[in-house]
């Protein structure tokens, strides 16, 4: 069975090179003047392509299982879609993100770890997140079990605070196996282990489906049902997972079994969890906000009905950058702690050149469709009019949103997550959102003006990112990743 693994380009061979491969590798280099060779960079692409192709599909398996049960909710009348819809925004917010930003403290732990070859600690590493994250979603679950009271606090209207309460009550159990999956994929990430991801997710969703049309349509719940249904499928995602890292030979080195040693150092990994966490929350909030700014614009129905379509379009186009992110984020970890840093190097200059084409051709195809596009949504001519010039906007913002993700992606990779949480908190919040303020409510440009201003939110992202990347030390760098992994390593003791 190992002679397989070594023979065939499989989900279980590692994708950092050995001593002997580096050794060839810097002495290329070295007659190159410090370049790297075609033969480099090709490989590099494979790799990457190898990770970001699995891990973009995986995203939007993940993604589409609230959005599925919406789908399903919407034919039960606008009132169910509207609290489903506001559930979700506030569920997104209060949690989703929260978890999210935190599990990617394991992209740096689990990645370094990967590369040091010090395999058993990244089961420990993600036990301790495990354990972590559902601590955290207590007091979550508890602000969850209280939407509709909140909603209402915040001036919403009362029928669709209620709807939104009940359905945010039934997903409660869903934030548990959330928190819990996420920690899973970060693990199997790190690893390159991607193609059992897809599958899962495949398996997850299409189950999803069924459970939504039982729960929906054949139960009383209604609405609530696919509330319930979504937290099932992320269950069942999150057992599909652990069962294949329990019982998968390509697992064998690094789950050696539940220990004691995750209950260890738990600071080490929340110092680093709290600003990949406020990483995230910043600008998934800040793309919030400005649906929630287009409310208070004249002719709010229409405002917030477009600036809502244009964030739903960003949101399904970024899950192509988040894939190259996420894949960056393997690489650059996982050279760091194999002590390769030219070859991490090369992996974001690759990744880069990736991201820029991949935004170019996509703003391009959001620029020829933008007459077209707003018909996906609504046969109002106003609103479809109103699409198309917003569409250039957004061509703008998928590309600098493409080279930040990317960029944060090596920030996790290195361990910069202060760093970024800094560059977030004063790209949106300092730039971003006094920018959109000032365009759409005092020049009056309305939602375009709430528009621009994310765009100087990413640009002031993009070239901070961008400066302090390109002045990297990668040679320090690499020390740094081994003496995180030295310091973090521990001997294991298990459980069972």
């Amino acid at each position: 069975m190992e002679g397989e693994y070594e023979k065939s380009a499989s989900v279980k061979t590692p994708l950092i090179v050995d001593d002997r491969e580096k050794q060839s590798l810097f002495n290329e280099t070295r007659n190159n003047n410090g370049g790297f060779s075609k033969e480099q960079i090709v490989e590099e692409v494979k790799k990457q392509v190898w990770l970001a192709g699995p891990l973009v599909s995986v995203t939007l398996l993940q993604f589409s299982l609230q959005l599925i049960a919406i789908m399903f909710v919407g034919h039960l009348g606008k009132l169910p879609l509207s609290g489903a819809s506001m559930a979700t925004s506030f569920t997104s917010v209060t949690g989703i993100s929260l978890l999210m930003g935190m599990s990617s403290a394991l992209d740096t732990f689990c990645g370094q770890s990967y590369g040091a070859k010090q395999y058993h600690m990244l089961g420990i590493h993600m036990q301790r997140a495990m354990i972590i994250l559902s601590l955290v979603s207590i007091p979550l679950a508890v602000i969850w079990g209280n939407t509709g009271p909140i909603l209402k606090l915040l001036g919403q209207d009362p029928s669709i605070a209620d709807e939104a309460g009940h359905y945010a009550l039934y997903f409660i159990p869903g934030i548990f196996a959330y928190g819990l999956l996420q920690c899973v994929v970060r693990f199997l990430q790190t690893q390159s282990i991607v193609i059992p991801m897809v599958l899962c997710a495949g398996i997850t969703t299409l189950i999803h489906i069924l459970i939504c049309w039982i729960l929906v349509f054949k139960s009383a719940l209604g609405g609530k049902g696919a509330a319930l249904a979504s937290s099932i499928s992320y269950w069942l995602n999150f057992l599909f997972l652990a069962l294949y890292v329990k019982f998968s030979p390509s697992c064998a080195k690094t789950w050696t079994g539940l220990s004691k040693e995750a209950l260890k150092d738990m600071l080490t990994f929340i110092r680093l969890a709290i600003p990949s966490a406020i990483m995230v929350c910043l600008e998934m909030w800040s793309f919030e906000l400005m649906v929630l700014l287009s409310g208070l614009l004249p002719n709010p129905q229409l405002e917030t009905s477009v600036l809502s379509i244009c964030l739903n379009t960003a949101a399904t186009v970024w899950m192509i950058p988040f894939g190259l992110s996420a894949a960056i984020s393997t690489r650059v970890s996982n050279e760091l702690g194999a002590g390769h840093p030219q070859i991490a190097r090369l992996a974001l200059y690759v990744v880069l050149a990736v991201a820029v084409t991949e935004g170019l051709v996509l703003g391009l195809v959001m620029i020829l469709i933008r007459n077209l596009w707003g018909y996906a949504y609504s046969n109002e001519n106003e609103v479809v009019t109103y699409i198309a010039t917003m569409m250039p906007l957004l061509a703008a913002s998928n590309f600098m949103d493409g080279l930040q993700c990317v960029l944060s992606g090596a920030v996790r990779g290195f361990g910069w997550q202060k760093i970024g949480a800094i560059i977030n908190l004063g790209s949106y919040y300092l730039v971003g959102i006094p920018s959109a303020v000032l365009m759409a409510f005092v020049l009056h440009i309305g939602g375009k003006g709430l528009w621009l201003g994310i765009i100087c939110a990413l640009l002031v992202q993009v070239l901070s990112l961008l400066f302090i990347t390109m002045r990297t030390n990668w040679e320090q760098e690499a020390q740094k990743a081994q003496e995180r992994v030295e310091e973090t390593t521990l001997a294991v003791e298990a459980l069972y």
